[in-house]
C-alpha cells in the first residue's frame, strides 16, 4: 500500500538495502564521507539511469530542481556535480559489483520457475562480449587499437532466465577467450559460444570439468574424420561426424575426439559448423542449443538501448565500471520488480513508465498495472521453444 512515497522510493524498496550496506562496509566505502554517502551516490546514479540523464550537470540540475522532494527519493546528501564525480572516481566499484551479484542470485531464484524452462534438466549459459567505443585521449587506460579506445563487457547469461550471472569489464585489447580462465565451471552445464572462443586448451578444461560446450568452428580448423552418423538432409543437416584435430598444437591441447555437425540455415542459406563434446544429443538439439545463444546478443542490445552504458559520466576506470555495474543493478531491479508485482509488461516498458514518474506518489502496483496489457509479443522478446535434455 502506498504510504505517500514517491514512485522511485517504492521501486528502491524492492532492493535489499541491508545487503548494500554490508557491501559498503566491506570496502570501507563511506570512509571520510559525512555529507554524501555511498547510498546517496547509488540513488543518484540509479535515478540517472532510469530517467536517462545526459551528464553530471544534468543530474545535478534535475535533482536540485526537485528541492524537498529529494527526501522522498531517499537522498539525504547535498547534490553537486563535483561531489558525485569524486564519488564515482574514488569509491570502489566492487561495492556495486558485489551488490549486483547478490541481486543476480535473487533474480535467478525468482525466474527459475518459468513455465517454458521447467523441462530443462541442466543449466544453459551463453557467453559473449560486446565492445563499447571510447575516445582514447579521454580514456587512456582503455586501449584497444593504436588510435582507438574501447572497453569490452564480457557476459555469461543464463539462457532460461535471461539473467547475467557473470560480467567482466576489461580494456578493449583483452581477448574474449580469456574470460574462460575466470569462469567457475558448473559440471553438467552447457556453455554456448561463438567461434571467437575456439581455444582448444580452454575447451579441454571445460570437458575435464564435466561441462558441455557447443561452439561454432572456425573455417581454418583442420580435422580428420573417424566416424560418421546419418543425418536428415531435408532439415538442413549435412554431416554429423566424430573428428580429431590434425594440427600438432591443437591436437596436443585437445587429444580427445570432438563431434562436428554441419548445418545449412534454411532461411539465410548460411552454412554453420558446430563442435561439441556431447555425443548423445540429436543433431537438431545441438543446432537448437546454439540458436539460443542469441539471448546474450539481445541482452547487449537491450542494455545499450535502454540504459546509459555507451557514454559515461566520468573518464577513470573506476567511474566507468561503477556506471556499468549500477546499470546492471537497474536492469536486475526492473526484472525483480516485474516478478514481485506479477507484470506482463516488458522491462523496457517498465523503465519507460518509471522514467517519467519518479516524483509521483501513485502506488507502484497501480501505476504499472494500469499500463499493463496483454502486450503484443515483440519478436525480439518471444520465449524460446525449449526442448528436453
Amino acid at each position: 500500500m502506498n504510504r505517500g512515497q514517491t514512485v522511485f522510493a517504492q521501486l528502491i524498496e524492492h532492493l535489499p538495502i541491508h545487503v548494500f550496506r554490508r557491501c559498503v562496509h566491506r570496502y570501507n566505502g563511506n570512509y571520510r564521507s559525512r555529507r554524501f554517502s555511498c547510498l546517496d551516490q547509488f540513488l543518484c546514479m540509479a535515478f540517472a539511469q532510469i530517467t536517462y540523464r545526459e551528464s553530471l550537470r544534468d543530474i545535478q540540475s534535475c535533482l536540485r530542481a526537485a528541492g524537498t522532494k529529494l527526501l522522498g527519493l531517499g537522498i539525504r546528501g547535498k547534490i553537486s556535480k563535483s561531489t558525485l564525480a569524486d564519488a564515482n572516481e574514488r569509491r570502489d566499484f566492487r561495492i556495486y559489483e558485489d551488490f549486483a551479484m547478490h541481486l543476480v542470485s535473487i533474480a535467478l531464484e525468482l525466474y527459475s520457475g518459468e513455465s517454458w524452462g521447467r523441462n530443462l534438466k541442466r543449466s544453459i549459459y551463453a557467453l559473449d562480449a560486446t565492445t563499447i567505443d571510447l575516445c582514447l585521449s579521454l580514456f587512456p587506460w582503455a586501449r584497444f587499437r593504436k588510435r582507438k579506445g574501447a572497453i569490452k563487457v564480457h557476459t555469461l547469461i543464463d539462457v532460461v532466465t535471461r539473467i547475467p550471472t557473470v560480467i567482466r569489464v576489461t580494456p578493449g585489447n583483452i581477448h574474449e577467450v580469456r574470460i574462460l580462465d575466470e569462469l567457475c565451471l558448473e559440471p553438467g552445464a552447457i556453455y554456448l559460444m561463438d567461434r571467437g572462443y575456439m581455444d582448444f586448451k580452454r575447451l579441454h578444461r571445460l570437458n575435464a570439468n564435466g561441462a558441455f560446450f557447443v561452439i561454432r568452428a572456425k573455417k581454418n580448423a583442420r580435422f580428420t574424420r573417424s566416424e560418421s552418423r546419418p543425418v536428415d538432409k531435408q532439415k538442413g543437416f549435412r554431416c554429423d561426424q566424430t573428428v580429431h584435430l590434425v594440427s600438432p598444437v591443437p591436437a596436443a591441447a585437445y587429444p580427445e575426439g570432438l563431434r562436428r555437425i554441419s548445418y545449412v540455415d534454411p532461411e539465410k542459406q548460411k552454412r554453420l559448423v558446430f563442435l561439441t563434446n556431447n555425443f548423445q544429443w540429436a543433431a537438431a538439439t545441438i543446432a537448437a542449443l546454439y540458436k539460443s545463444r542469441w539471448r546474450v546478443e539481445l541482452f547487449f542490445k537491450w542494455i545499450k538501448q535502454n540504459l546509459r552504458i555507451k557514454s559515461f559520466y566520468g573518464t577513470s576506470e573506476n567511474a566507468v565500471k561503477t556506471q556499468i555495474w549500477i546499470a546492471v543493478i537497474v536492469y536486475l531491479l526492473a526484472a525483480i520488480t516485474k516478478k514481485h508485482l506479477k507484470l506482463s509488461l516488458s522491462l523496457a516498458s517498465i523503465l519507460q513508465i518509471l522514467s517519467v514518474t519518479p516524483f509521483e506518489k501513485t502506488p507502484l502496483q497501480e501505476l504499472l498495472c494500469e499500463n499493463d496489457m496483454t502486450n503484443p509479443t515483440n519478436d525480439s522478446c518471444k520465449p524460446l521453444t525449449l526442448f528436453d535434455l
